[in-house]
């Protein structure tokens, strides 16, 4: 049996995200599968599928956003994240830590990179657009960030991020987190990786 392909289609400006992006790495490992990151870019899907995210902003529902916030801590408590809505700036523009991800995969520093991205954002209320914030991150990382403003702004990298995000909503996407199981079954939100595990363990029962 081939083994099977997680693709995870992500931008680190949400923190349901951060928890998927979390949790779908010892799910991959225990399940057998091999996860592919797609960094992309949501504001980009937003704008051409789904703009009633910027209607619900403009016109929040007090109770539906109480509750929202509770969830997530709910779930931050549970995986044993810090997560707390940016006081500051929400939404954030993202663009240059995506484009980081992806000049930072061949290096083996995507994961690392992501992770601390999110934690600097959702857990210390840092503004990811910021130069210093992204050259902080990456001298954690023991990476030289003239190199890596530099390699954000080569044309190949920009376009491979607008390329993700075009094939995303391609392929009937619409948010972020959103999931593939070898190419076609697909699955959005934190809250659908149980479905992920089951269909992953029903393939491997050959179901």
């Amino acid at each position: 049996m081939a083994e099977p392909v997680i693709e995870f289609f992500f931008d680190c400006s949400s923190p349901w995200t951060y928890l998927a992006f979390t949790a779908v790495q010892p799910l991959a490992k225990e399940l057998g599968a091999r996860l592919q990151w797609r960094p992309f870019l949501v504001g980009g899907v937003f704008n051409t599928v789904n703009p009633s995210v910027y209607a619900s902003r403009e016109h929040p529902v007090p109770a539906k956003q109480a509750y929202m916030r509770k969830d997530l801590a709910d779930w931050a408590r549970l995986q044993g994240l810090e997560i707390v809505f940016p006081p500051r700036i929400f939404p954030v523009n993202s663009v240059k830590a995506m484009r980081g991800c992806l000049w930072l995969e061949p290096q083996g520093k995507l994961v690392p990179f992501a992770r601390a991205v999110f934690a600097a954002y959702w857990g210390r209320d840092i503004d990811i657009s910021q130069d210093a914030a992204l050259a902080e991150i990456c001298a954690g990382l023991g990476v030289d960030s003239a190199a890596f403003f530099a390699g954000i702004a080569e044309p190949g990298i920009k376009d491979k991020l607008r390329a993700n995000t075009e094939e995303l909503i391609a392929r009937g996407g619409f948010g972020t987190p959103t999931m593939f199981l070898d190419g076609e079954d697909m699955y959005f939100g934190n809250d659908r990786l149980p479905l992920l595990r089951a269909a992953l363990l029903r393939r491997r029962a050959g179901g």
